[in-house]
């Protein structure tokens, strides 16, 4: 049906054209505003054709016919006897200043004064009387043109309203038409899918002007476009919007961002839908063959980033970017999409990896661990040929990465092997503890994690300074001349991410930002890295009190020179000594006033985040980067690199028990039951110390808690027993317990007594 009213619009537009030289007229003595021929976009306006030529008339005060305007700078020819004269065009270049001031550069919107509330009182009427006519009239009249629908829901038809701050759109009117369209008779809707058809066909060669942009942003709001029937039409306005100047962009993404979040999300699931049912139809036959519309998904997905640009501008993210993924993809061939990303860049041929914010977590995981299992397979590939080479005896152990440690010396023992075995790094991880038999199936590697985590993070080995008011680590800023073992961290952070491990660590987010400034090592090693722009959010983060005295001098309204006597410098405690630093060149001699606060709170902040842990956060940066040296970390956002280390704090618990395995017992069990009615009631808190005791960490890997290979184990043991734990193997071992208040009480115990690793 929709192709039919395409195809039949297409007609008609051709006809229109070859129509557009006997066009009327418009009269010059018109009161109505409309003394003026319409831009290409808008060929054959109805208020047009009611004007009526008078005979005889000339000159340049008399009537102008309508042509077909080629550019924006072409005026209409003079009426038909100079035409005869003059067989060249007459354009504003060549015309008197008095005359060419006359044309607007813009065309003058029809006047319409219906208000939502007369809206909403016709649609009562349709509804009670049945008759439609009146509302189907308004539709078609509406959706005919971009001059209608500005004309329609502009709040003042012909203001500039030029700004990014305000669309100029009655956005009540706009919602209780669209809320209203999808309830009309199907001869209505009809009726505006044509028209937004008849719209999107009049092509236009100049310059986009805000009215067309108000109209894009009015057209892709519209509800039918949920519907595969209307696909055709949708991927068209998608195009358009996709085609538009970069300048043009800026507006819509600031008017996008002033949408109420439901409509917003509307939008964004709209398009996700959209690029879903392309990528996999239900019907194909309801669509064209892919080859023919292979412009529609990178269309959609261009107009989709509008939207997320505009999310992440705005005070307060209107959703979380999480819904911004497109789990679809999830199914695809993204490794070809990221290895076309990687040859072609940005600027040859589509893939979804240019635009990373639409790609899950799940995503960009496979596609780091996929490349790095690629350079795993190449070095160990390397090492064999070498040593065939050699004709030395070949050992499989050179196809991993063996780290052998003893206990009383982890640290030292790791850093060693971990230096000694630079060139291995990616290989696969495989742990020894030296006196100890047993083969690392996965578990001696998260107890090796685990301990060393455990061991680095405590306060008292001096690296990191826990916040208690914050919960999270912070790098110590003392000096000194060896910062191996912040690369050691680094490296064991990116070794946790390679090799599937979710570490117990609380940086703060800003950690995170750091670490992927930039995402690249640079090739220059005098390159500054990790020396990102944080803000006084981000110092909240790890100092909240510090945060909040800065912000009280930031809206303090004194004299801030004679109330705080503060100059720029400032003091802090390294190894039990104050020292001082100056945060500009003679920052002691220079005080804080009400005009250069700002500053003095930037500066602060640059030197707390930045300066004054640079040398032990490059080494931290470089150890990380030593692992993971992959374009991949190019698609990740602070966040992600987060939830890859530490993994997500979201907790599902019924995913969990649908997971879960049993040894010694079975779902059916009463102990297996009451243990899962006990921990579905738990509060949040502790479900995540029932997740801490298990697995070692409160927090869900990026595959989510099926992921976890959980399990519950029965041991043959009394009842008088607290529940143990194997935190290597994810495992939880229960007594057959009496009952189930037997079982709370002392599972209860045991998860709030178990010692956490970093933790105070």
């Amino acid at each position: 049906m929709l192709l039919n009213v395409m195809r039949e619009n297409n007609t008609q537009l051709h006809q229109g054209e070859r129509e557009r030289d006997r066009l009327p007229p418009i009269s010059n003595n018109s009161t109505s505003g409309t003394d003026r021929g319409p831009k290409l976009p808008y060929p054959s306006l109805s208020f047009i054709s009611n004007h009526k030529k008078e005979a005889g008339s000339h000159g340049l005060s008399s009537q102008f016919i309508l042509p077909g305007i080629r550019h924006g700078r072409d005026l209409p020819p003079i009426c038909p006897d100079v035409r005869q004269k003059h067989q060249h065009r007459i354009t504003i270049d060549i015309l008197p200043p008095e005359v060419r001031a006359r044309f607007a550069s813009d065309p003058v919107i029809p006047l319409r004064t219906k208000t939502a509330k007369e809206f909403q009182e016709d649609i009562e009427k349709a509804t009670a009387s049945g008759d439609w006519k009146h509302v189907h009239d308004f539709y078609l009249t509406t959706f005919d043109s971009f001059l209608e629908l500005n004309a329609a829901f502009k709040k003042e038809a012909n203001a500039p309203f030029n700004t990014i701050e305000d669309s100029g759109i009655n956005t009540k009117f706009i919602n209780a038409v669209y809320d209203t369209l999808l309830l009309t008779p199907p001869d209505t809707q009809r009726a505006v899918l044509k028209g937004i058809i008849n719209s999107l066909l009049r092509e236009w060669k100049g310059r986009r002007t805000k009215d067309d942009l108000r109209a894009y942003f009015i057209l892709v709001q519209n509800p039918q476009c949920t519907s595969p029937a209307t696909y055709v039409i949708y991927a068209h306005l998608l195009r358009q919007i996709a085609a538009l100047a970069e300048a043009d962009h800026y507006f819509l993404m600031h008017w996008f961002k002033k949408l109420s979040q439901k409509r917003f999300k509307q939008l964004v699931e709209r398009l996700h839908l959209f690029i879903s049912t392309r990528l996999f139809p239900a019907k194909p036959e309801e669509l064209p063959p892919m080859a023919k519309c292979s412009w529609w998904i990178p269309s959609a997905t261009k107009v989709l980033s509008l939207l997320n640009a505009a999310n992440s501008i705005s005070c307060t993210p209107i959703m979380p970017f999480v819904d911004f993924y497109n789990l679809t993809l999830d199914h695809t061939d993204f490794m070809e999409d990221y290895r076309t990303w990687q040859t072609q860049g940005n600027f040859t041929r589509f893939t979804f990896c240019q635009f990373p914010f639409i790609l899950s977590t799940v995503v960009k995981k496979a596609i780091i661990q996929k490349d790095s299992e690629q350079q795993m397979i190449s070095m160990a590939r390397q090492s064999l040929v070498d040593k065939v080479s050699r004709r030395q005896r070949v050992d499989m152990s050179l196809l991993f990465l063996n780290i052998k440690v003893r206990r009383p010396q982890l640290v030292s023992d790791s850093l060693d092997e971990l230096a000694r075995n630079r060139a291995d790094l990616k290989k696969k991880l495989k742990v020894t503890f030296v006196g100890e038999a047993g083969l690392d199936m996965g578990g001696l590697t998260k107890e090796w994690f685990l301990l060393l985590i455990r061991q680095i993070f405590h306060t008292d080995y001096g690296m990191f300074t826990f916040f208690k008011d914050s919960h999270c680590h912070w790098f110590s800023s003392w000096k000194c001349d060896n910062y191996s073992e912040f690369r050691l961290v680094g490296a064991l952070m990116g070794l946790a991410v390679y090799n599937s491990i979710t570490l117990d660590i609380r940086f703060p987010p800003c950690v995170y930002k750091k670490l992927l400034t930039p995402p690249v090592v640079p090739c220059d090693p005098d390159t500054p890295v990790g020396m990102a722009t944080l803000t006084l959010d981000d110092l909240q983060q790890v100092m909240p009190d510090l945060a909040h005295g800065l912000a009280e001098l930031l809206s303090y309204e004194g004299n801030v020179e004679e109330d705080f006597c503060t100059t720029f410098q400032v003091s802090q405690e390294e190894l039990g000594v104050m020292k001082s630093y100056n945060l500009k060149p003679g920052g002691d001699k220079i005080p804080v006033t009400n005009q250069n606060r700002k500053e003095y709170v930037q500066l602060y902040i640059d030197f707390l985040l930045n300066k004054s842990i640079y040398r032990q956060f490059a080494a931290f940066y470089y150890g990380f980067h030593s692992v993971c040296a992959s374009d991949a970390l190019m698609l990740l956002r602070p966040e992600e690199v987060e939830i890859l280390v530490c993994g997500s704090p979201n907790l599902d618990m019924n995913t969990l028990q649908k997971a879960a395995q049993y040894e010694g017992y079975s779902k059916a069990d009463p102990t297996i039951r009451a243990f899962w009615d006990v921990v579905l009631a738990f509060p949040l808190e502790l479900q995540k110390k029932l997740l801490h005791f298990s697995t070692g960490s409160d927090r869900v890997p990026v595959g989510g808690m099926a992921d976890l290979n959980f399990k519950i184990s029965k041991i043959d043991a009394s009842t008088d027993w607290l529940p143990i734990s194997h935190t290597c193997f994810n495992q939880i071992c229960l007594p057959p317990y009496k009952n189930k208040k037997e079982l709370k009480q002392k599972l209860t115990i045991a998860i709030s007594n178990a010692e956490g690793f970093g933790l105070e």
